[in-house]
């Protein structure tokens, strides 16, 4: 006899390491206070990363292990270098989003007054001027400890600006013209460093806000992507404080926190980027059991789905009116794997990452080992916990439904014994109380939320990583339950980090229409279809709700009419009796199968579900439509800015989407039907 193997036991993915990640940025040599303060500032800035390292120590490895910490620096002499120093020393990694490629980015901050100095650092060269030339050999010496994320893409154009300044000292507009285009290139990698940091460490003097680019600009913009700011004052270094909204930016010159309050909030920011929140409205007295990474790791993943929990996905199948399908089909589903999802579904977005120019492929095979595998587990854990929760919620429409109808169901049999079919709504009630019961104790619907979030982040997340793009510290969503799966999805995504590349536009373009076009359009699609579908299965849901009460208005009307045509004698009355029962059966059968459907209706949303979907399909078609347009446009008109707003714009519309889905779903857990 041979028996059916057992399919194997998947281990979860490892859980993502626990980072701090920080960005640094502030004034440079050049600048008076600084200079006149720099022990102070060094002093104060070695206190705060000793301030933050204790606090990462003292972390329980509840959540999953911690890796060292990331400082993020664009390296430019004075803070920048100071800060990446003291990383170094302190054995944290160094990441730097440069806003130039690396020779040119050493060639402008090495700050040549000299033509032919400008020139031979662009060609790789020493400069003449030995001021310059240390500073080039340090940023140089930085560079080559850091991983490098170069934008790259504008170094033409900007060299030329660099060298006609150089060329002509005096000429203003030459100075101009190259100190805008430089100080938009600075401001996109103040951006990246924001978007990769759960905290922003800045050195100001407090001055001015206005010059793009600028240290004063930069902490606006962190604090307006919600990126909490540690505000060293370049004139009192030692009174430090945390800036929390761009407001804090109009109370500057209030009197400044003591150091415990300053350390206190410290400590919670770090804790904040460090620990998932606590659930906030537990339901039916529930909370999670396990936060964090330890959630997913106590999950069970299925190879296949079960049919005992097929009961949604048989209405969508039944109703949904696909045309060359048979709504009977088989609707066993069977989950990819982690291990096979390289070579799977996932083999078409590491070729793509793979095959852009100068690809880092150490990144690529962390997208497929951080990314794709802990979608595939999540992907796997969602779909089975979506079966239950909303094929249990189903069951228990149709069970109620048949528990009422069995009740009375004896009345057409003369010799029927009343006592079986009490038995029998017995059962089913017992049946809704049982799925009722597991739905609330085992937590399916939040589970199934919670799971789902975690597989929607990882599925788009590795074109923005490609492309260095991150949603930003203040800009996660948070679950009204839960906020664990914003935590396992950043921190996941925060392993990964920046790429060591140079993107120039070559890279943008491959990375529009291998990835972010390619995903852009597979998901549009996967909407339009999923709107078409739910809005047919509403359609005919309502249809047979519907038709099922006017049969039973017409079964109604029948048996007044018999029992009238009884009273004239137009009908024998030895028939009134047996038809009253059976009139009695459809008297309650009819109605009560039809607010079932219902109730099933008014569970699933379909139409709301249907209009979301919609909705989303008609944004990712306008940021198709924008990618197009972009494109034809042909090199000249690729920029980084723009590709990365189109990045974000993708990751907006997902994250909008979560969030409309949960705001339908998020109340409808497994209840008896009442």
């Amino acid at each position: 006899m041979s028996m059916r193997a057992k399919p194997p036991v998947v281990a979860a993915p490892p859980p993502p390491p626990v980072r701090l990640a920080l960005g640094v940025t502030g004034h440079r040599e050049d600048n008076a206070i600084f200079a006149a303060n720099r022990a102070r500032i060094e002093a104060t800035l070695a206190a705060i990363f000793e301030a933050a390292a204790a606090t990462v120590a003292a972390e329980p490895a509840l959540l999953g292990p911690l890796a060292p910490t990331r400082l993020h620096s664009m390296l430019a002499d004075g803070t920048d270098q100071v800060a990446a120093y003291a990383a170094l020393a302190r054995g944290w990694e160094l990441v730097a989003p440069l806003p130039f490629g690396r020779a040119l980015n050493e060639a402008i901050n090495a700050l040549p007054s000299d033509e032919g100095d400008g020139r031979a650092l662009l060609g790789g060269g020493g400069a003449k001027d030995a001021a310059v030339q240390a500073r080039a050999l340090a940023i140089r010496e930085l560079a080559g400890k850091a991983r490098c994320f170069e934008l790259a893409d504008r170094d033409e154009a900007i060299a030329a600006h660099f060298l006609a300044k150089l060329a002509a000292p005096t000429d203003l507009a030459k100075a101009q013209a190259f100190a805008a285009e430089a100080s938009e290139r600075v401001a996109l990698a103040a951006r990246v460093m924001i978007e990769q940091s759960d905290i922003l460490i800045a050195v100001w003097d407090g001055a001015s806000q206005a010059h793009v680019g600028g240290t004063g600009y930069t902490i606006a913009q962190a604090l307006d992507l919600g990126a909490p700011v540690v505000w060293i004052d370049a004139n009192t270094p030692e009174q430090w404080r945390v800036l929390r909204a761009p407001e804090s930016l109009a109370a500057l010159k209030a009197p400044p926190p003591s150091s415990e309050e300053s350390g206190a909030s410290l400590r919670a920011l770090v804790h904040a980027a460090l620990r998932p929140v606590e659930a906030r409205f537990p339901v039916h007295g529930k909370r999670p059991a396990h936060p964090g990474a330890k959630a997913m790791e106590c999950e069970e993943w299925r190879a296949r789905s079960n049919f005992l929990w097929h009961a949604y996905r048989r209405v969508e199948a039944v109703f949904g009116g696909e045309k060359g399908r048979s709504p009977l089909r088989n609707l066993r589903l069977t989950h990819e794997t982690p291990d096979a999802i390289a070579s799977g579904s996932g083999a078409g977005v590491l070729t793509a990452a793979s095959a852009l120019p100068g690809a880092d492929h150490d990144f690529t095979a962390k997208i497929e080992r951080d990314v794709l595998r802990r979608f595939a587990w999540a992907d796997g854990v969602s779909s089975h916990l979506s079966d239950t929760y909303r094929g249990g919620m189903v069951a228990n429409f149709v069970l109620s439904a048949l528990a009422i109808v069995s009740g009375i169901a004896y009345l057409p049999f003369a010799a029927a014994d009343k006592g079986m079919f009490a038995a029998v709504e017995f059962a089913l009630l017992a049946a809704i109380l049982a799925i009722t019961w597991m739905g609330q104790k085992r937590r399916w619907h939040g589970r199934w939320f919670e799971t789902r979030r975690v597989a929607e982040y990882f599925r788009h997340s590795p074109l923005l990583l490609t492309l260095g793009v991150a949603r930003p510290p203040g800009r996660w969503p948070k679950g009204a339950e839960t906020s664990w799966p914003e935590w396992y999805a950043r921190h996941g995504l925060r392993d990964v980090g920046l790429p060591r590349i140079a993107v120039t536009r070559d890279y943008l373009r491959a990375a529009l229409s291998g990835l972010l076009d390619d995903h852009v359009v597979r998901q549009r699609d996967y909407h339009h279809a999923k709107a078409k579908r739910l809005t047919t299965v509403h359609r005919n849901l309502d249809r047979l709700s519907e038709f099922l009460f006017q049969l039973a208005v017409i079964s109604v009307a029948a048996f007044l009419a018999l029992t009238a045509a009884a009273q004239f004698s137009l009908a024998a009355h030895d028939i009134l009796k047996p038809a009253t029962k059976i009139f009695t059966l459809l008297g309650v059968l009819l109605p009560t199968f039809g607010a079932s459907i219902a109730g099933i209706r008014y569970f699933g949303d379909f139409e709301r579900f249907a209009a979301i979907s919609e909705v989303t399909a008609e944004k990712l078609d306008a940021v198709h439509a924008r990618i197009k347009l972009l494109m034809v446009g042909g090199c000249e008109a690729l920029d980084y800015g723009r590709v990365a707003d189109l990045a974000h714009a993708a990751d907006d519309i997902v994250v909008t989407e979560i969030e409309n889905w949960q705001a339908v779903f998020g109340g409808k857990h497994v209840t008896v039907p009442a």
